[in-house]
């Protein structure tokens, strides 16, 4: 797995993906960015949240659950220090769909943090604590 960051101007930056995929990444404007794009650390948030979701809706295809949405919120506390890293996220899964069984619904998902997230498992080995929700809609 390969990617580049390119500076683009001020604090923002090119991030192209070894697939190809490129996105702005900038910094706050108190930082002198210009909000055109979202900060690293939100991104490692969005990598975390989306791990976790790819892998609970492909658990759940497999049970033959029939998931109408699936929406994957996410909450973190940093340290108040520099390097401001995270100490504390709150996964919550909000999903519905058609007869949904409870406890295979949480099931898949603490398969996820347990098991099969990449980004969860580094997040955990680095000290960050993680708890995960299910909601219901």
């Amino acid at each position: 797995m390969k990617a580049s960051i390119s500076w683009h101007r001020d604090v923002s930056f090119v991030a192209e993906s070894g697939s190809g995929h490129a996105m702005i990444i900038d910094g706050a404007p108190e930082h002198g960015g210009r909000n055109i794009g979202p900060r690293p650390m939100e991104l490692i948030l969005m990598g975390l949240g989306s791990c976790a979701s790819f892998d609970v809706i492909s658990i759940l295809r497999k049970q033959r659950q029939e998931v109408a949405s699936c929406e994957c919120i996410l909450e973190a506390e940093r340290a108040d220090t520099v390097p401001a890293v995270f100490t504390k996220i709150t996964v919550n899964f909000q999903i519905s769909g058609n007869n949904l069984n409870e406890s295979r619904v949480k099931r898949a998902v603490a398969l996820s943090a347990e098991t099969y997230c990449s980004v969860s498992k580094m997040l955990e080995e680095a000290g960050v604590v993680l708890s995960h929700r299910v909601t219901f809609v």
